[in-house]
């Protein structure tokens, strides 16, 4: 009799949910959201209806993130600064998405409560190719409904919108009371 036979053969189901391979071809990555948008375009009486199902998507995938996250790094502790969560979508969560951290990171001069998150070379839009009947629809808006759904579930409700300057421009609209906690917390 041979033992081999025996013992039951492992299964994906066995296998560690954090264990796999952390990167997507880019083709594939490209090839994947042109379908959402051009699943996403059907129904859509305006450029606007678009950005609104792109954002909305985006949201469903950031919240997703965010469990997945969570689950994944059992030690990791809750930011409770806004500045420390902003750097952990700088850094851990854009390096998750896109292989490389955001360019830049700034605050608004005139408005405490707007942060700007700067990508110079978006990976979003680089195989999109915008028609001139929707010459104002930013795909970026997608990524935008990430970071929103993210930090509103993390706990620092805002709003974001994608913008072109100086690349693609992530503008984060932060709540009031989200500010006057973080000072608080000084």
């Amino acid at each position: 009799m041979n033992l081999a036979n025996l013992r039951p053969k492992s299964s994906v189901l066995d296998k560690a949910i954090n264990k796999g391979k952390s990167e997507v071809s880019l083709s594939i990555f490209a090839l994947l959201f042109s379908e959402i948008v051009q699943y996403s375009q059907k129904n859509c009486n305006s450029v606007a209806d678009l950005s609104d199902k792109l954002h909305k998507l985006g949201m469903d995938v950031g919240s997703r993130l965010l469990d997945l996250y969570v689950f994944r790094e059992k030690n990791s502790k809750r930011e409770t600064k806004l500045i420390n969560m902003l750097l952990f979508i700088k850094t851990t969560l854009w390096k998750t998405l896109f292989g490389k951290e955001i360019d830049k990171l700034e605050h608004a001069n005139d408005d405490e409560k707007t942060y700007y998150i700067i990508e110079t070379d978006a990976v979003i839009n680089k195989y999109i190719s915008v028609p001139k009947d929707k010459g104002s629809l930013n795909p970026s808006i997608f990524v935008a409904g990430i970071i929103e759904s993210f930090l509103t579930l993390s706990g620092f409700p805002c709003k974001v919108t994608a913008h072109y300057h100086k690349g693609t421009t992530y503008m984060c609209k932060f709540e009031d009371y989200v500010i006057s906690r973080d000072k608080q917390l000084d």
